[in-house]
C-alpha cells in the first residue's frame, strides 16, 4: 500500500494537470455560445466546477461523502463554509448546483486556472483594500438579485490544523442586506487530504456536509453577529458529529 500511494497520487496529478490543460478552453467556447443568454453564466460556471468535482475524484484513496440535501426551490442562498485546504474548492464542486465564488485576488492571477474564475464571474477580492470589499459586496448582491447563489469562507483563510477559525461578518452582512438565506456547508478531511502549504495529497475521508437554511427575513445590523455565532455554531457541531452522517444526497456524482 506504502508503494502504491505515490503511484496512484503521480496519476492522479497527472490527470488533473491535463483536465487543467483542457477545461478552460472549452469552458471559454461553452461561455462564448450561452454569455447572450445567460447573464449569470450559470453554465460556463456549472461546467467549471465540474472539473473541480473531477480533480477531487482523481485520487482514488480520497473517500469522498456528500451529504444533506440541497434547499428546494429556486431561492438565492449566501453560501458559507469552513476552509481547511485548498482542496475545499474542488470537493465542494460535487454540488450540483452553480454558485459564484468570492476568493482572494491572488487565485485570479493563477495562468489558466484564474482566468477560467474570472471567465465565469467568480468574484475576486483584495483583503488589504476596503475598496475592493465594497465592489465585492456590490457584485455578489446583484447575483443574489438574479437568482444566483454566492460562496463565502468566512474564516477568510484556510486553518492550518483543521479546527475552526473565527467567522468574519461579511458574508452575514451581505445576506441580512439582499434578504436571503444563509446556507451552511461543513466540510472535513481535507486538511488530512492536502494539508494548508502542502502541495501533496495523502488518504483521507472528505465530507461535505449541506446543514439546514438560517433565514434572514426581519433581521438588521442588530442581528449580525447573532446570525454569524449561530451558523457557526452548527457547522462546528456538523465537524463533530462527522462520523453519524446525516442523510446522504440522493443526486448522483
Amino acid at each position: 500500500m506504502h508503494i502504491l500511494i505515490p503511484v496512484v497520487a503521480a496519476l492522479s496529478y497527472l490527470a488533473t494537470l491535463l483536465a487543467i490543460a483542457v477545461w478552460p478552453p472549452v469552458v471559454a467556447l461553452v461561455l462564448l455560445v450561452t454569455r447572450p443568454f445567460d447573464r449569470n453564466r450559470a453554465v460556463a460556471g456549472r461546467l467549471l466546477r465540474l472539473c473541480g468535482a473531477f480533480i477531487s475524484r482523481s485520487f482514488p484513496f480520497w473517500r469522498i461523502s456528500m451529504e444533506g440535501r440541497w434547499p428546494p426551490g429556486r431561492g438565492a442562498y449566501v453560501v458559507v463554509a469552513n476552509h481547511q485546504s485548498f482542496l475545499d474548492i474542488f470537493l465542494i464542486s460535487n454540488i450540483p448546483h452553480e454558485m459564484k465564488w468570492v476568493a482572494k485576488k491572488d487565485l485570479f492571477k493563477i495562468p489558466w486556472v484564474g482566468w477560467a474564475f474570472f471567465l465565469v464571474g467568480d468574484i475576486p477580492i483584495d483583503r488589504g483594500d476596503p475598496a475592493s470589499a465594497v465592489k465585492v459586496i456590490g457584485k455578489a448582491r446583484r447575483y443574489l438579485e438574479h437568482g444566483m447563489s454566492v460562496m463565502m469562507f468566512p474564516e477568510g483563510t484556510r486553518s492550518r490544523d483543521g479546527k475552526l477559525l473565527p467567522f468574519k461578518t461579511g458574508a452575514f452582512k451581505l445576506a441580512i442586506d439582499a434578504g436571503v438565506p444563509v446556507l451552511p456547508i461543513a466540510v472535513s478531511g481535507t486538511a488530512q487530504g492536502m494539508p494548508k502549504g502542502s502541495p501533496w495529497v495523502r488518504p483521507s475521508r472528505l465530507t461535505v456536509r449541506i446543514l439546514e437554511p438560517v433565514p434572514t427575513a426581519g433581521l438588521g445590523d442588530r442581528d449580525l453577529r447573532t446570525l454569524r455565532d449561530g451558523v457557526r455554531d452548527s457547522i462546528a457541531r456538523a465537524l463533530e458529529d462527522r462520523d453519524e452522517p446525516i442523510e446522504r444526497m440522493t443526486q448522483s456524482f
